[in-house]
């Protein structure tokens, strides 16, 4: 199994917070279990430097195949929890769309000399977000 060793375009407070956690839980699992690096290597069939890479969290870009390998073998399960709801996401995503959207609007109107009231831009701020809400999907998500 190949391991890519490449940054993640994640912040460091998202490296600290989760995946580096994750991994020294999956650590101090295999201490409890006295378990070396070299037999969880063999087991799960990676090279003995990339466990203790990823255990030491040196590596936070493993695959999820790897993570589910080194988690089935210490017996730890790996599961997916919703930290925001949908209704959410699609808010903050049509809140992101908008104000991109608004940026624009604004630059063209002080081109012409035009600028637009705060009451008209917080009401175009919602009417934007509201039809990206009711409109399609790929319209909402597109960049």
């Amino acid at each position: 199994m190949f391991l890519a060793y490449r940054r993640l375009p994640y912040p460091t407070t998202y490296m600290d917070q989760t995946i580096r956690p994750m991994f020294r839980h999956l650590n101090k699992r295999r201490q409890r279990l006295g378990m070396s690096y070299a037999v969880l290597a063999k087991r799960i069939g990676i090279s003995l430097r990339s466990v203790r890479r990823i255990l030491s969290g040196g590596e936070t870009n493993a695959g999820i195949s790897t993570v589910a390998s080194l988690a089935r073998e210490l017996g730890v399960s790996v599961r997916f929890v919703d930290e925001v709801d949908v209704r959410t996401m699609r808010r903050r995503q049509a809140e992101r769309k908008t104000k991109r959207i608004l940026a624009i609007v604004q630059g063209s109107s002080a081109l012409e000399a035009r600028s637009l009231s705060r009451k008209t831009m917080r009401d175009l701020r919602e009417k934007t977000i509201n039809e990206l809400l009711a409109g399609s999907d790929r319209k909402l998500w597109a960049d």
